[in-house]
């Protein structure tokens, strides 16, 4: 005499291992069973009924997953993980607050150390043609970058 419980939660087992919830693992394997007595009611004995159990939940298994495929994926929101990508209302006050500071630092700063640092950090100028657009040496595009990076860090700190 077979413990059909033992073998039931071997098939419900493997269907799970293969990405079923408990509660299709289940459907499945009462499926497989049914089907099983029905072909045996037809007086065709079943000689492995362990594995014509299995074989056949496998298949509805199979067949649930390409008729899903076929019509397009059907989610219960029970199991899916949905994730919310958008910032935190904390991470997004701060970042106001990090602007509006970087804001009031970078009117601290001479203009011209200003203009040719914006031209180089915003529009993304090589340093020669900002030193042609200002009229200024290379290195001195160098020197204005170097002091508003400085500065912009120093009055940025904690922020």
């Amino acid at each position: 005499m077979k413990n059909w419980q033992e073998v039931f939660a071997r098939v419900r087992g493997v269907l799970r291992r293969r990405g079923r919830t408990e509660q299709e693992a289940e459907d499945l394997t009462q499926e497989a069973w049914l089907r099983m007595v029905c072909y045996e009611d037809e007086r065709q004995p079943v000689d492995q009924p362990e594995g014509f159990l299995m074989r056949t939940a496998l298949n509805l298994s199979y067949d649930a997953y390409r008729s899903n495929v076929s019509r397009g994926e059907h989610v219960e929101l029970e199991h899916a993980v949905l994730l919310d990508t958008a910032p935190s209302t904390e991470a997004v006050v701060l970042a106001r607050e990090r602007t509006a500071r970087l804001e009031v630092c970078l009117g601290r700063l001479p203009a011209k150390t200003r203009d040719v640092f914006l031209a180089s950090r915003l529009e993304g100028l090589p340093y020669t043609e900002i030193a042609k657009l200002y009229g200024l040496s290379v290195s001195t595009v160098h020197h204005h970058i170097a002091q508003a990076t400085l500065r912009l860090t120093t009055w940025m700190e904690g922020w």
